[in-house]
């Protein structure tokens, strides 16, 4: 049977102009696609719409002035985000004739399907670039490494051609200035708002740092703030975008509500780090470095996202910053998203447990250990160490593209670790390992949905394919798993020690033909993803967000 994103491939060549690369649009020729384009409606319709709101009441007066103050600078993040991705957003999504094709590019930020391997859905777009819209599609990776600047792996900037095809590092506040000087004139008038002393300090340093492009000032403060009600996470950022190198970063945006209830409950477990680090299953010069004991752990509701959090699967959990300096000073703050873990944990986990969890566990899926699990891998980032043991600088300059993966690898695994271990100390009461287990094991479906081609995804199969050959779990005849909780502990152990090897030993060479092995979605697994399909269950969740939804007015221009 030809799959459906075939089918929308050849039916879109019929009215798409031919070519490749991110500087062609289709054709605006229109052609009657009718039965094709029911089709793209079940793709479209794969995604459940959650509306992002929260309890205004927990909000005073000057708060709720400040959100669509700062729902405006989400916006131009958004637009940045299009700009690295594809180039103008208006330009391409207006050339696109097609209501449900078009619809399909807004949910993945461009035309190739972000959940499924990247495909492109548009027969006028090949390949997506490994290097987004951040490096000339002409370059090569040995024109790059071979070319003497400075600051060409810079976080902030992108690279372009001069005149004479020689190649030139442009940074952000240059590229986009227009639109960085507004975002960073919005976020200082949110700042004379600011009620709680660190977020305004915040604000107003971030609103600097978009037009400097220095961020470490900004993300000191970030670390300071405690008693903020709001928070805003904004700026360049995450360097998934960037396959090519993974130094880029990318724009995006998250506006949040803190949960006090549940942040209180959480709060304990930062002073653990230290300890929990001593007790990784790993020779100990890979745990020889001391986490940040400044760390911590918070509940939030989010209530608008844009650009790269908005893009492929929905962001759940933040755990920043990301600069290693910071992380190494102060750790970092983790984020979990509450109101949207639970839309996922609802409209998604629970009903892969009923198709692909052996009815006997199915009783351990639960929210609190999704929560739990999801939690303490954000956490997670901060274990192990950030410099080689050989020699070869930090882990992420070492390991350069395929960092992204292993990191994620290193904090699903050490999160289901964390997750343990608190448990057996009795710190974690209310769900047991077995309920993390269980959970996890359909957490690990959920996500390889997505496919593999993420940095993300790559992590998940990792993990997958490594707890397979262990014997952690068992697949029946029938296609449903059955999770073998001593083998899984023991798997669990093995394979946090095998990351935190790669990443210690900075070893490229290894960890590149790892991943090449087993970064992949196996045969009988598509197949069970497949079955999850003809369930009708959602692949993700798309939001309904703005002022509106909220119950705000909009910001008076």
């Amino acid at each position: 049977m030809v799959r459906k994103i075939e089918i929308l491939l050849l039916f879109a060549a019929i009215f798409m102009l031919a070519g490749a690369g991110c500087s062609q649009h289709p054709s605006s020729k229109t052609t009657d696609l009718t039965s094709e384009d029911s089709l793209l409606k079940v793709k479209i319709d794969e995604f459940v719409q959650v509306k992002l709101t929260t309890d205004l009441g927990k909000l005073t007066d000057k708060e709720k002035q400040m959100i669509p103050l700062l729902i405006e600078v989400a916006k131009i993040m958004d637009d940045l985000y299009w700009e690295q991705v594809i180039g103008d957003k208006q330009k391409f999504i207006d050339s696109i004739p097609d209501t449900l094709i078009r619809n399909f590019a807004l949910i993945n930020y461009g035309p190739w399907e972000r959940l499924n391997g990247n495909k492109s859905f548009m027969a006028s777009f090949g390949t997506k670039p490994a290097g987004a819209n951040m490096y000339p599609n002409d370059m090569t990776k040995e024109e790059f490494e071979q070319w003497s600047d400075k600051d060409k792996t810079s976080q902030y900037s992108i690279i372009v051609r001069n005149d004479d095809h020689s190649l030139k590092n442009v940074w952000y506040h240059e590229a986009y200035k227009e639109k960085l000087t507004k975002a960073s004139e919005l976020l200082s008038q949110a700042a004379t708002l600011a009620e709680d002393p660190g977020l305004k300090k915040y604000l107003e340093l971030r609103s600097r740092a978009l037009v400097t492009d220095d961020y470490f000032a900004s993300d000191m403060a970030w670390m300071d703030m405690k008693n903020n009600t709001l928070d805003f996470v904004v700026g360049p950022i995450e360097n998934y975008e960037d396959e090519l190198f993974g130094y880029k970063t990318a724009f995006e945006s998250a506006l949040l509500v803190k949960d006090k209830d549940w942040s209180l409950k959480l709060a304990k477990f930062a002073k653990f780090l230290p300890e929990l680090q001593s007790q990784l299953p790993v020779e100990d010069k890979y745990k020889k470095e001391k986490p940040g004991t400044d760390s911590d752990l918070n509940a939030y509701d989010i209530i608008y996202v844009s650009g790269h959090s908005n893009a492929g699967s929905k962001t759940i959990a933040i755990n920043l910053p990301n600069d290693e300096k910071v992380q190494m000073a102060k750790g970092s703050r983790r984020l979990q998203l509450k109101n949207a873990m639970r839309a996922k944990f609802d409209n998604i986990l629970v009903p892969i447990s009923q198709a692909l969890i052996d009815s006997s566990q199915r009783s351990n899926i639960k929210f609190d250990a999704f929560f739990s699990n999801v939690m303490f891998h954000e956490v997670a980032h901060g274990l192990g160490i950030k410099n080689t043991i050989t020699g070869k600088g930090t882990v992420r300059t070492a390991l350069k593209e395929k960092y992204s993966s292993f990191e994620e690898a290193k904090a699903d695994i050490l999160g289901l670790f964390m997750t343990t271990q608190l448990i057996a100390k009795g710190e974690v009461k209310e769900i047991t390992a077995e309920d993390c287990f269980v959970t996890y094991m359909a957490g690990l479906i959920r996500s390889v949905r997505f496919g593999a081609a993420s940095a993300h995804g790559k992590a998940n199969m990792m993990c997958f394919n490594f707890f397979a050959e262990n014997g952690a779990f068992e697949r029946s005849a029938q296609g449903t798993y059955m999770v073998n909780f001593q083998k899984t502990r023991e798997a669990m152990n093995k394979w946090a020690a095998q990351v935190l090897k790669f990443e210690g030993d900075g070893d490229y060479a290894g960890a590149t033909a790892y991943l090449e092995k087993n970064g992949k979605v196996s045969d009988a697994l598509q197949s069970d993803i497949e079955q999850l399909k003809n369930a009708n269950i959602p692949l993700d969740i798309v939001y309904t967000q703005g002022v509106s939804t909220i119950g705000l007015l909009p910001v008076t221009k």
